[in-house]
């Protein structure tokens, strides 16, 4: 089984070291140690498993730390700053393996620039030696590159000569949309494999400063303290992230707030979460509370459940959303959130849901959320609603359940807390050209919604009365079970995201699905094909037919 939980303690590939108001996240991968097994991981090269702890060190760095304000990337070996995704790794690695350790990367590498954007954390990339592909692409996220200017440090993307296959973890979108490097440019940059090095790479915008060795160390802190000054953090005292309570067998992954049941025979998951039962009154109560606040503990459960079935059950490929406890009370939580928003600890956590949800948008999977008597989709919560592909309420009460009546409820967290990949919330997203529903949803806030309004104002799909509910949900769950699992991808992936494109989207919805098409090409993974034959000494064999 792939565990995504880990903390410090048990880094093998990243140290982190602090200094006032600037940590340093230094990249030492430990060759012997890779993830799966039968490939060394040489000069900085990473596999999932160096980006798991990536993804816990930012983490950590915007709970556990709200003293720093700049983060500094750089390696601690001598000569390599990053070699990039490991090449054999790639080579042995399943399509399905390589496609969810993309799509993982990919996220930690937006969490990085969502700290950057958000959370008053910038990132300084300090790059002091080659950056290749993957290791560039980690650079990318920062809001400032700076690069040693030896004669032998420089920047690449050298997949399309090296390996017939792309920057897959946003490489090419961020030098366009984030860097704006001139197209001509970009094309000569990412078809030559020695790369670009001193003025150049600055002239091309593929970094921002190039510094002499002897100011180097000088230099780097000076931009970091510059970066720090700008930062709006106002925390001092951290909170301590807790390891996860978790129980974990054949059938079931439980936790205290979240249950997922796997339903084998039937290719789903149902995933039931529990709504608070006690919430903190005030500020104090919320920072005493740490982790085990109950919009915090729920994310962190949800998230974990979510990575856990995505790499290590990919035949289950419908999930469906239930819940359980008191709408009322999930909607305080709101409050305590909406109200100290400008709190730290309140914005980390907020922004923690924002990118749960966005990771439950990026399942590949069908999502359904069932909206019953006792449940208590409100608030945050109702974004579960939003964010499956149907939504289906039962009308009233079962005979002889005594269970309170279903009803939906909205909370202004709904309308701009928690925007998708596309910069739009959710409701934008569903009530595209439709400004009217959006003003309607906005005059109900705090009102708990029955059935049938809430089919009347479009937040749900469908609404079953007791009589059909059983035989309507069995249909659609065996129907969805017994499509085509790749066409239900593509049209789940292009329906959800509706509205504009972002940069986000293009990476998840575009990059990536050519990578994922590339990764399935003989001219990459053939047994004549670049991958396969990487480091042999024998030319790949290309087939020349464009598709």
């Amino acid at each position: 089984m792939i565990d995504f939980q880990t903390d410090p303690s048990r880094y093998r590939h990243w140290k982190i070291a602090f200094d006032g108001p600037i940590a340093t996240l230094s990249m030492d991968v430990d060759a012997d140690a890779p993830l799966l097994g039968g490939y060394e991981l040489k000069l900085n090269s990473y596999d999932l498993g160096v980006d798991i702890e990536l993804a816990d060190a930012v983490q950590r760095l915007r709970f556990e730390h709200p003293e720093v304000k700049t983060v500094v990337l750089r390696s601690a070996k001598e000569n390599v700053f990053c070699a990039g995704a490991n090449i054999r790794m790639l080579s042995k690695a399943t399509h399905g393996h390589k496609v969810n350790f993309c799509k993982f990367t990919n996220e930690t590498r937006l969490s990085i620039e969502d700290a950057s954007a958000h959370s008053g954390q910038r990132y300084l990339a300090a790059i002091n030696g080659a950056a290749a592909g993957g290791g560039y692409e980690l650079a990318e996220c920062a809001d400032y590159i700076m690069l040693i200017d030896d004669r032998r440090s420089s920047v690449s993307l050298p997949e399309l000569p090296l390996l017939a296959v792309l920057p897959g973890t946003g490489g090419l979108t961020r030098l366009t949309d984030k860097r704006k490097v001139r197209r001509d440019l970009a094309d000569v940059f990412c078809t030559t494999e020695e790369g670009v090095r001193g003025k150049r790479a600055v002239q091309w915008r593929l970094v921002d400063e190039v510094v002499a060795p002897s100011a180097w160390e000088t230099k780097v802190r000076e931009r970091a303290l510059t970066m720090a000054a700008t930062s709006d953090r106002t925390g001092t005292t951290g909170i301590a992230l807790t390891p996860l309570a978790r129980t974990i067998t054949a059938d079931e992954i439980t936790y205290p707030h979240v249950r997922a049941r796997l339903i084998r025979d039937q290719r789903r998951v149902e995933i039931t979460i529990k709504g608070p039962t006690t919430l903190p009154t005030d500020l104090a109560g919320l920072h005493a509370q740490g982790a085990a606040f109950w919009p915090l503990a729920m994310a962190r459960e949800l998230d974990d459940a979510l990575l856990l079935l995505r790499l290590n059950e990919p035949d289950l490929g419908l999930i469906v959303f239930r819940s359980e406890g008191d709408a009322d009370t999930v909607l305080a939580a709101d409050r305590l959130l909406d109200t100290h928003q400008s709190d730290w600890l309140v914005r980390e956590v907020t922004l923690y849901l924002k990118r749960v949800f966005k990771r439950v948008d990026m399942m590949a999977r069908s999502l359904v959320t069932l909206i019953e008597p006792g449940s208590c989709f409100a608030g945050s919560l109702a974004e579960l609603v939003f964010a499956a592909d149907r939504g289906v309420m039962l009308a009233g009460r079962r005979s002889g359940d005594n269970k309170e009546v279903a009803a939906l409820s909205l909370s202004p967290l709904n309308f701009g807390a928690f925007p998708m990949g596309n910069g739009l919330t959710r409701l934008q997203t569903r009530f595209l050209g439709e400004p009217d529903s959006i003003t309607a949803a906005q005059a109900v806030i705090g009102q708990a919604l029955l059935a049938d309004d809430a089919e009347d104002m479009g937040l749900i799909t469908f609404a079953y009365d007791e009589t059909d509910w059983d035989d309507e949900v069995r249909m659609l769950l065996q129907e969805r079970a017994s499509f085509s699992v790749d066409s239900l991808t593509g049209l789940e992936a292009n329906l959800r995201f509706a509205g504009p494109e972002t940069m986000e989207t293009r990476i998840f919805g575009r990059l990536t699905a050519w990578q994922n098409w590339i990764f399935q090409r003989p001219n990459a993974v053939g047994e004549t094909g670049s991958l396969k034959r990487y480091g042999s000494g024998l030319r790949p064999d290309f087939s020349t037919e464009r598709v």
